[in-house]
């Protein structure tokens, strides 16, 4: 024990210690580029790639110079694997190319300073690297956002002493897929020699044919571009090339555009391939980029601007790319939990494009929205069938669907036929379209005939069992753990929100509401616990949960609006979602509706925790779960764009379209911003 002059002595010490130890300079940080993602120390074994997609096709990357790992095609499904259920397809990867230096091929073990950049803003990635003293090389490429079917890629070398080049493009057949043939045409034009490299397989089953054509473009003027040899390795792969001398100090570049379709887009896929390439050949590389950037200029029309986190600010940013990228106006199609970043979830569609996604791009880009309702309409027969052979009325939207509708969840799955919460998911989906554009044309033609079938379907499906005790019996819970549970508090909510949604489309359109809609949405119980807090259903106790449902009653149900009832469930359930394991859904509502009770503190732990244990090197990519490896999670990223939009920055979807509401930003952000919201492209702001 000191005594007091020593004590004195050693607090002084310990004070100048402390002063030495803060004035000591600190490494900087660099500050996150709001619109760039840069990976410059690239390990292959712990790689995960970066989507460039238009909504229709996705290229992602790979660490391997002039290669990338796979080409998606949405909408392009056949049975092949397990499951006996359709499957998205890898697409002809019309982009995998070689370069050969003074004879010798290059090769991952050969590039220095490898370095790859995704540019959001401009929906691009680049890499870059160094061939040892004799070149310095790059290349972009581009899912080329207004012509859904093409990618372009930019190549640029750079001689540091002189050298000669050989460059390839490479076409082969993806393992999958079969009886590929392969075609090369020349054809001569006043102003230009067309080369196209073609390829043409079917689908494992035969279902489909799967076409790709690609074509270089080069700077020269016509007649004096390199020669282009064709060469047939077998007849799962064959290449065109070029060879190019150059000296000390000189910068060559070329192009390459191409094009990939299937007979699920086009009925003659081997020649709209051949001339949708053409078409990009003839109009040119500073045209084609001319176009696409404007379109992503129009898409950032509507983002988010935060101040007071920088990091946040790069991963919102990457959020909205994502979803922007694997979805498009303009079509029927849907996005799967990983949107184009590959296979997962065999590219099926679930509720998570309907209640993850789906409300995001609602509020920024209500025609891009739109394709996802369409996808839902155009579908309702099969609904309706599959409503039919369970015994019910109306439609009964399957829990996995793809390209016809028909339910596509494995046998061995009880998601399945029993995962009924998706039809009211569909169906709110429907009103909150209506309700963000005010549009009762569409709700008349297509909006109606959803919501009329979702809510006769709940008629039919409840129980009925006395006053109150209208029960929804034997389902599998949002929270999926829970299988074969009545009662579930998600699904009998959603049931009341969607009978609801129907009875006030039908007053909107002057239409006769079943009364019995009404009727079955006010006795369908929301379960309590002794202590009051809602409960998950019927036989829950306190287990531990997979992802949200209980909470969800209050977002984005609205079901429960007490803000005392909203904090106890709160309180309760977020104890209950394990560490590791669990989607990256749940947090993101946390966070959201904390951020609507005043706290901040909580509304920032959350929105950290909804994604940032699930980032993958070296994008920073969303996994599915905290540990996980199967990026990219778009599910998640649609929840944290939720928490941010309606969370943070108070937007509410209403029948009378979108307003805003009192809420708190999350501790250390400074404002919020969000621009282009909904048809009337309005800014909304939040600050401290």
């Amino acid at each position: 024990m000191f005594p007091p002059i020593s004590r004195r002595l050693a607090a002084l010490l310990c004070a100048v210690g402390a002063v030495l130890l803060v004035s000591r300079p600190l490494a900087a940080q660099p500050t996150p580029d709001p619109w760039r993602l840069s990976a410059d120390k690239i390990d292959p074994s712990h790689y995960y790639g970066v989507t460039v997609a238009n909504g229709m096709l996705g290229i992602v990357s790979s660490p391997v110079p002039f290669q990338v790992k796979n080409v998606v095609l949405a909408g392009a499904y056949d049975q092949y694997g397990r499951g006996r259920v359709s499957n998205f397809l890898n697409s002809f990867n019309l982009l995998n190319m070689y370069l050969e230096v003074d004879g010798r091929r290059l090769g991952a073990q050969d590039a220095s300073n490898f370095r790859q950049q995704l540019d959001m803003k401009g929906a691009s990635l680049t890499t870059s690297f160094d061939y040892g003293d004799k070149a310095t090389i790059s290349y972009t490429y581009y899912a080329l956002r207004h012509l859904p079917f093409t990618v372009l890629m930019d190549v640029s070398i750079t001689a540091k002493k002189d050298l000669a080049l050989t460059a390839a493009s490479v076409m082969e057949t993806p393992d999958a897929l079969r009886d590929a043939q392969n075609y090369y045409n020349e054809i001569d034009r006043p102003h230009a020699t067309l080369s196209l490299l073609t390829s043409s397989a079917k689908s494992p089953t035969g279902k489909l044919t799967l076409c790709a054509s690609n074509s270089f473009l080069f700077e020269e003027p016509h007649g004096q571009e390199p020669r282009i040899i064709h060469e047939m390795w077998d007849n799962n792969m064959h290449l065109m090339k070029f060879s190019k001398t150059l000296k000390a100090g000189q910068t060559y570049a070329y192009a390459v555009a191409g094009s990939s379709i299937t007979s699920a887009h086009h009925p003659d896929p081997l020649n709209e391939a051949e001339r949708l390439t053409i078409f990009a050949r003839l109009e040119g590389r500073k045209r084609l980029l001319e176009f696409h950037q404007k379109a992503w200029q129009d898409l950032w029309a509507s983002d988010i601007q935060i101040a007071g986190d920088a990091q946040a600010q790069q991963d919102v940013h990457s959020m909205l790319y994502h979803l922007y990228s694997f979805s498009r106006a303009g079509t029927d199609y849907s996005p799967s939990p990983m949107g184009l970043s590959g296979l997962g979830y065999n590219g099926h569609v679930f509720w998570d494009s309907d209640l993850w996604m789906y409300p995001a791009l609602l509020v920024l880009h209500p025609d891009i929205a739109k394709s996802l309702v369409e996808y839902r309409f155009n579908r309702l027969d099969l609904a309706r069938r599959n409503a039919f052979e369970h015994g019910y009325k109306g439609a009964m939207y399957p829990w996995e669907s793809a390209d016809t509708g028909v339910e596509e969840t494995p046998v061995w799955a009880l998601s399945g036929p029993f995962e009924h919460h998706i039809t009211a998911c569909v169906g709110l989906a429907a009103w909150q379209y209506y309700c963000v554009t005010q549009d009762k044309d569409w709700l008349r033609e297509k909006g109606w005939p959803i919501l009329q079938a979702t809510a006769d379907f709940w008629a039919s499906r409840v129980e009925r069992n006395g006053s109150g005790h209208y029960d929804i019996k034997n389902v599998v819970a949002s929270d999926e753990w829970a299988e074969n549970v009545d009662n579930d508090a998600f699904t009998n909510a959603a049931a009341q929100a969607n009978l609801r949604a129907a009875a006030a489309a039908a007053k909107l359109l002057g239409r006769p509401a079943n009364a019995d809609w009404a009727l079955v949405a006010q006795n369908i119980p929301i379960l309590k616990m002794p202590d009051g807090v809602t409960k998950e259903h019927a036989t829950y106790h306190g287990e531990g949960i997979k992802q949200g449902d209980a909470n969800l009653l209050a977002f984005p149900l609205g079901t429960i609006t007490d803000p005392s009832q909203i904090r106890k469930d709160l309180a309760y359930y977020e104890t209950r979602v394990p560490n590791e394991g669990t989607p990256a859904m749940t947090q993101a509502i946390f966070a959201l509706l904390y951020a609507r009770l005043g706290d901040g503190a909580k509304a920032q732990h959350f929105f950290q925790d909804a994604y940032t244990p699930n980032l993958l090197p070296p994008f920073r990519v969303i996994a599915e779960t905290k540990g996980g490896t199967n990026p990219y999670f778009a599910t998640g990223a649609g929840g944290v764009l939720q928490a941010v939009l309606m969370g943070f920055g108070g937007l509410d979807i209403t029948p009378l379209g979108i307003t805003q509401r009192k809420t708190t930003l999350p501790s250390g952000w400074q404002s919020v911003k969000i621009t282009g919201v909904g048809p009337g492209r309005k800014t909304y702001s939040v600050s401290r």
